[in-house]
């Protein structure tokens, strides 16, 4: 057993799930090692907990959703529900020897399919003790243009950080942004103005996603006017997006544009709330500085933030309710432009870093002083 798949076994039944002696716990294995799964299920029982095993394929997954009938989804979704409602924990591990692996479907499938799955997802995120990761593989070392071992290395360093470090600065910008009413975001092609009031902010420091490293909210739905530019490419339903800028009136995307307009515009009319905001985010991983096409990893960047079309969580909720979630993001530190973040008129980051005191414990310099 390589003992960085031990190490990080430990942090996701630990830190992120904390499972309780008897507590079940589903573990989703997307095209990972046995050996990962087995490491996953051994921490699983050193904690007393009772693990169960899903072990899933890409290739498969995409050839039954191309030939998909009516209700067949709509059937999966049943059991899969079923065997969540039983849960009380979930841990996701995906890797994905091609990212792209999805590109080629029937936009309209994959619209049903997410609407059919939207129940277990939701069950999911609401009630139980979850996190999810991706598995360093060859393919996610391309996109992040490193050779395949020093990706590794960087995998397990970023997964595997001290996240209580960010524990202070995480809770210094929670109590700000429960105070805060107008937020603005200004940047290169952007200038967005939105209220967080009344809504509440959260901390992400590895109890859900892994890496992490971001406190969120979400705007008041209607409150969103400006536009904005995301600097950071994405793939989203195994489809490439470059340069997505956006227009908003009243809190709807008005207009959208990218080198896949029309695809774009097809995701963003998914249903009703596809269309409207479901969460603003401030990354802060200091490990995490480079794009990579992965949203866990790129949303988490040290200096970014994202603005996300779709679903808000039940604990960050301004009531918009979409099968789309999708965490789009914009770097702010200097080599990408820069930008700055202003709360009821006071300038909180500039350029990537906070510059209020006690929010500067989430900057690079403190997070990395003990590396």
């Amino acid at each position: 057993m390589d003992p960085n798949y031990d190490k990080l076994a430990a942090v996701l039944t630990g830190h992120s799930t904390k499972l309780l002696k008897g507590e079940r716990v589903l573990i989703d294995a997307f095209d990972i090692p046995d050996a990962m799964v087995v490491a996953l299920v051994r921490s699983a029982r050193e904690r007393g907990a009772v693990p169960f095993v899903n072990i899933q394929s890409a290739r498969v997954s995409r050839e039954l959703a191309n030939g998909v009938v009516p209700d067949q989804y709509e059937a999966k979704a049943t059991w899969e529900l079923a065997q969540m409602e039983t849960m009380d924990a979930y841990i996701a591990v995906r890797g994905a020897d091609n990212i792209f692996e999805m590109s080629d479907l029937d936009p309209d499938k994959m619209k049903q399919i997410m609407r059919a799955m939207k129940p277990v997802l939701d069950h999911r995120v609401n009630k139980t003790k979850w996190v999810v990761l991706r598995w360093p593989t060859p393919a996610m070392a391309q996109q992040a243009m490193m050779s395949t071992e020093s990706f590794e290395h960087f995998f397990f360093r970023v997964c595997t950080m001290d996240y209580s470090r960010m524990t202070a600065g995480m809770d210094a910008l929670v109590e700000l942004m429960n105070k805060t009413d107008r937020v603005e975001l200004k940047g290169p092609n952007t200038d967005l103005r939105f209220s967080i009031k009344g809504i509440g902010a959260n901390a992400s420091g590895g109890g859900h996603n892994i890496p992490d490293g971001e406190v969120f909210s979400c705007p008041v739905i209607d409150s969103v006017e400006g536009s904005i530019t995301y600097n950071t490419p994405t793939v989203y339903q195994g489809v490439s997006f470059d340069n997505i800028h956006l227009k908003f009136e009243k809190g709807k995307i008005v207009h959208a544009e990218s080198n896949n307009t029309k695809r774009l515009n097809e995701i963003l009319d998914s249903d009703e709330g596809s269309r409207f905001i479901g969460e603003f985010a401030i990354g802060f991983n200091p490990h995490i500085l480079e794009p990579m096409r992965d949203i866990l990893f790129d949303e988490k960047m040290a200096g970014s933030f994202h603005f996300t079309p779709g679903q808000a969580y039940e604990v960050a909720d301004n009531g918009n309710r979409s099968q789309v979630h999708w965490d789009l993001v914009q770097i702010q530190r200097p080599e990408y432009g820069g930008g700055e973040i202003w709360f009821d008129g006071e300038l909180v980051r500039k350029d990537g870093l906070f510059i209020k005191p006690g929010l500067d414990k989430l900057n690079p310099e403190y997070l990395m002083a003990d590396s």
